[in-house]
């Protein structure tokens, strides 16, 4: 592996070499080991949207493991593709450091700075996709039922990038997912026609016998999280959809997580949201603090995911 832009772009053997890896160096820290396969190497971090967790848990990362990173906001640059353009900007970074992580608004900054780098590059976050997340979800949902294959996720909520990274996870290992969203809000037709592509070929390839599609989607909340293991939400209002607020709030009404659509799941389906949690809109607050929330879990794991991830593209 020489970038990690889409879970799509990876093999089911790479994403399980990636999670064996999650769980060494998790166990591997948490007995107070250290791992210094990074001594002496940089990493970029570039942002073009703020965050708490990516920055927080690449920084860290990359400190465990002994190299350092850069934080690097777009008014330090004058704009990622504004002040000069994005492959002037990957081919000198190549220049000064190890690696490059970007978060931004466009997929296309990533796949132009991926083409025109010669370092790794890493997607933590776009318009299109968050493989990121998406690893840290399965490594989570592996650790509290001790399996992958044929587990249901239930995801409620809007078809985005949350959602189609998840759905190609799923696809590649074997999970099963239903998307519950409102008319106008499904993930797209194209990126469902490629996640049961990718299960039938993976299907042929281990001999299991597939009978559906893995991936799925309803208009129907309460009948998505019928024998789910997990439900999943994300928020309704991504960042640069702010102008949509009302819009979105009024017609994502009744695919709240609540109280009320966990009566049609099993007593202990455990709950995900991949944060910020905006309690009262998406998600309540008696969910969000109750015994089946695992959405702690979720984020530390991404500190161990993204160690795995900078040591297998830049150790």
């Amino acid at each position: 592996m020489k970038v990690f832009l889409c879970i799509n772009d990876c093999s089911s053997e790479q994403l399980g070499e990636l999670l064996a890896e999650s769980k060494e160096l998790k166990n591997l820290y948490k007995s107070g080991g250290r791992d210094l396969c990074l001594s002496g190497k940089t990493l970029a971090m570039l942002f073009e949207k703020p965050s708490l967790r990516t920055r927080i848990s690449f920084q860290v990362a990359m400190t465990d493991l002994g190299g350092s990173a850069i934080y690097v906001k777009p008014e330090d640059i004058g704009g990622v593709g504004k002040r000069e353009p994005i492959k002037d900007m990957a081919r000198v970074l190549s220049r000064y450091v190890d690696g490059i992580m970007a978060r931004t608004f466009e997929h296309g900054t990533v796949t132009e700075l991926a083409a025109f780098a010669t370092v790794p590059v890493i997607n933590a976050l776009t318009d299109f996709s968050h493989p990121c997340q998406a690893m840290a979800d399965v490594l989570t949902i592996a650790e509290h039922c001790g399996q992958l294959e044929s587990v249901k996720i239930a995801f409620i909520g809007d078809g985005n990038n949350v959602a189609r990274s998840l759905a190609f996870a799923c696809a590649k290992l074997g999970m099963k997912m239903v998307i519950a969203a409102p008319a106008g809000y499904e993930l797209d037709a194209e990126s469902i026609r490629k996640a049961n592509q990718i299960s039938e070929v993976r299907s042929q390839k281990t001999e299991d016998r597939k009978e559906a599609d893995t991936i799925v989607q309803t208009n129907d909340a309460a009948k998505a999280v019928v024998d789910a293991r997990f439900i999943y939400t994300d928020t309704w209002v991504s960042m640069g959809q702010e102008d949509e607020k009302q819009k979105r709030r009024a017609d994502f009404e009744g695919f709240q997580v609540n109280a009320e659509l966990l009566k049609s799941a099993p007593a202990d389906v455990k709950i995900m949201h991949c944060l910020p949690a905006h309690r009262g809109y998406e998600i309540t607050d008696e969910v969000v603090e109750s015994a089946n929330s695992i959405m702690f879990d979720q984020a530390e794991n991404r500190l161990h995911f993204q160690r795995a991830l900078l040591k297998k593209l830049m150790g």
